[in-house]
């Protein structure tokens, strides 16, 4: 019963966040790779109310901690594709790699930036959710359980943020 139940919001969630988890739909992030309790945490946080949103609050009302669980591990195993366009410009590169490094991006969302535990990864997202949501976090209307972010990111330019996103959206 619960495999039926996974594959039906499975392809639910492919609907938006792409084949796999590899979303190529406008400011909607890519799960795909995500590790499994920061998918397991989000989706609850959706269901319970905690994070906003009016397009998943209703996908996940009513769905039981089993059926979070078991999606979070599907997803958290697909494999995750670059889908930034273009190739990187320099300057916002070299930019970007210089931020990561003084910012000590890696420690929480490890060298790699493929995220662990409860701290998404970063690296392949969409650029223009990276954006977003950067400067939600910086302009402190980003609600939800993260509150380092908002520290983190606190009076950060937006030439800055660009230069992150752009760098993290075509890293592997």
């Amino acid at each position: 019963m619960i495999l039926a139940t996974i594959l039906v919001a499975a392809a639910v969630c492919e609907g938006c966040h792409g084949a796999g988890g590899n979303s190529t739909t406008a400011g909607t992030p890519s799960i795909a790779g995500q590790p499994e309790i920061f998918i397991t945490n989000q989706l609850i946080y959706f269901r319970e109310g905690l994070r906003p949103s009016p397009i998943m609050e209703p996908i996940v009302k009513g769905m039981k901690d089993p059926e979070v669980i078991a999606l979070a591990k599907q997803f958290s195993k697909s494999p995750v594709k670059v889908l930034a366009e273009g190739k990187a410009d320099a300057a916002l590169a070299k930019r970007g790699n210089a931020l990561i490094a003084t910012m000590f991006c890696g420690q929480c969302h490890l060298p790699t930036l493929a995220g662990r535990d409860q701290v998404p990864r970063i690296a392949a997202q969409r650029e223009d959710y990276l954006l977003a949501t950067m400067q939600a976090y910086r302009d402190n209307t980003r609600t939800g359980a993260d509150t380092t972010m908002a520290e983190v990111l606190r009076g950060m330019p937006d030439e800055d943020i660009k230069a992150l996103a752009h760098v993290l959206a075509r890293k592997k």
